[in-house]
């Protein structure tokens, strides 16, 4: 199921507006004709790399970067990279659907094994916020910047403008106002988030998360990506979590923060991921209409992922084998 179509498996608001999907590359076993088996909730030797999605060419670049001896931060920042570069996503980076007014606004943050953090939210017409993230984490007094303050650092940084609107999805997004109604209508604003977490040989963690967000949003609008503790957290003692789906729900029960302190209690991570989702569904009787989806590792090497709805899945370069895995999900009905 494509990435942007995993709250419901319809056109967008009927028009018929379908978002691109990532394509299957790198070694990527092909499992087009099959269902593979679930990943091994054991733990698998170390290094590692996870995230959120069907995204092998991002799993493969940060895995290198580890394989190579570089940092479990490094490996983050160059694997989301990869999805950022890619503007038929239509999610993260260039090319990724606009807020209403036909802007691209994209979020971003990324943490260190050391706890660490940086984040840019509503930044424009930078391609990589995963690096401008970096950025302000490393360069600056501060953890979270914004709109054009985001910007113009990021300028002052190297980062070079660029129109992030590409002809697809201006034209996806000029079809969606025919009809569109001005308020948050959760089954037409399908969205996604790459999130990714990695765990070098030695033990330590990393993580990065990077969207565009809802896909036709309020303006100014900001989801649970950038936000540290909701859309991701690490503690280097413990493990990472990162979450993708409905923002606004995520931060509510600031989703990635609670299933590291689960593992910290003694929880698997899939264990704690599926606790994650009980919370949401326990709190919002609308979960029926809305997706949340969430991926987490610890220090052992064991992994987990878990959704509200099928559709979801997690990309796993371990055992020296990258695959896709559609992930076990809550609601059967």
């Amino acid at each position: 199921m494509k990435r942007r179509n995993f709250i419901q498996n319809t056109a967008l608001g009927g028009l018929g507006v379908v978002a691109g999907s990532t394509a299957v590359a790198g070694n990527l076993e092909n499992t087009q004709n099959k269902t593979p088996e679930r990943a091994s909730t054991a733990p698998y030797q170390l290094p590692l790399v996870i995230a959120t999605w069907n995204v092998p060419n991002a799993t493969e670049a940060a895995y290198n970067v580890l394989n190579n001896g570089g940092s479990v931060l490094d490996a983050v920042e160059q694997g989301c990279r990869v999805e950022e570069a890619n503007e038929q996503g239509q999610s993260v980076g260039i090319g990724g659907l606009p807020d209403r007014d036909g802007n691209v606004t994209l979020d971003a943050c990324i943490m260190n094994s050391e706890g660490d953090y940086g984040a840019v939210v509503y930044l424009q017409n930078i391609k990589h916020p995963i690096s401008v993230a970096r950025k302000v984490m490393e360069e600056t007094p501060h953890v979270i910047m914004a709109g054009s303050g985001a910007e113009k650092f990021a300028l002052s940084q190297g980062f070079e403008r660029e129109n992030l609107l590409t002809e697809a999805s201006e034209k996806a997004w000029k079809a969606w106002l025919i009809e569109a109604k001005y308020k948050p209508i959760i089954n037409i604003e399908n969205h996604d988030t790459i999130g990714m977490l990695a765990v070098d040989s030695a033990g330590n963690i990393a993580g990065g998360c990077t969207t565009s967000g809802l896909a036709y949003k309020m303006a100014g609008r900001v989801g649970d990506s950038p936000i540290i503790g909701s859309g991701l957290f690490i503690d280097n003692e413990v493990g990472g979590a990162t979450a993708t789906g409905l923002g606004e729900e995520v931060l509510k029960t600031v989703g990635s923060f609670l299933i590291v302190e689960l593992m910290r209690q003694g929880r698997s991570p899939q264990e704690a991921c599926e606790e994650a989702i009980g919370r949401i569904v326990s709190k919002n009787k609308n979960y029926k209409d809305f997706q949340v989806g969430y991926i987490a590792v610890n220090k052992k090497g064991e992994i987990g992922y878990y959704s509200i709805h099928e559709g979801f899945s997690a990309t796993c370069y371990c055992a020296d084998q990258n695959r896709n895995y559609p992930s076990p999900y809550f609601n059967k009905s």
